[in-house]
């Protein structure tokens, strides 16, 4: 089924708004506690509560609006919901932490095994939106497996070695300029592998 076109405005206040939602909640609520039902929650903990309904919401108006979702957004969503879940229900915020790394390991372990069978998985996802030649996928999908679990190891160690805001910038600002900074200098490969139009 084709994705209907919106305004890109509108899906990209649906992709990127929950994060910045979350973002700005962590600000707000980071230095104080708040007793629910007997129990003291953090604000990290309470922004995770927030977070998790609210993508769960987004995705599912982008795919109202849309009517297709990509394997990745899915995924994402579901690690979102389970991990996001198991931060609140322990109270323990480890567990969304740790999200970043359970998303970066299976995106980065799909293309991996698909690099064993002489495949770009990554052809299957983007080929509509950015025609390459076989070459081309293949040496994309190598690098971008390599910097998935990259990234799946550097979440691991500012997690687990520095503060829980340090995290928060990271996740929010880091990872997303290191996906965009990836992208802009893989130019070389776009330019000599590209498929032109006419062909």
């Amino acid at each position: 089924m084709a994705e209907r076109k919106i305004n890109p405005i509108l899906k990209l206040a649906l992709e990127l708004g929950p994060v910045v939602v979350f973002f700005v909640a962590f600000l707000r609520l980071k230095d104080n506690s708040y007793e629910i039902g007997g129990t003291m929650y953090d604000g990290f903990i309470l922004a995770t509560a927030g977070f998790v309904p609210l993508m769960v919401v987004s995705t599912l108006a982008l795919w109202k609006l849309t009517g297709k979702l990509s394997r990745m957004q899915v995924a994402t969503l579901v690690l979102v919901v389970v991990f996001g879940g198991l931060s609140v229900w322990f109270n323990d915020d480890q567990f969304f932490k740790m999200k970043p790394t359970m998303i970066y390991l299976l995106f980065g372990g799909a293309l991996g095994i698909g690099l064993l069978r002489g495949e770009s998985y990554l052809k299957f996802v983007m080929e509509e939106v950015m025609p390459l030649q076989q070459e081309g996928w293949m040496i994309l999908t190598r690098r971008l497996t390599a910097f998935f679990l990259t990234l799946a190891v550097l979440n691991e160690v500012i997690w687990r070695t520095m503060s829980t805001e340090t995290w928060v910038y990271f996740k929010t600002f880091g990872l997303t300029a290191a996906i965009f900074v990836f992208f802009m200098t893989q130019s070389g490969v776009f330019n000599r592998y590209a498929i032109d139009d006419d062909t």
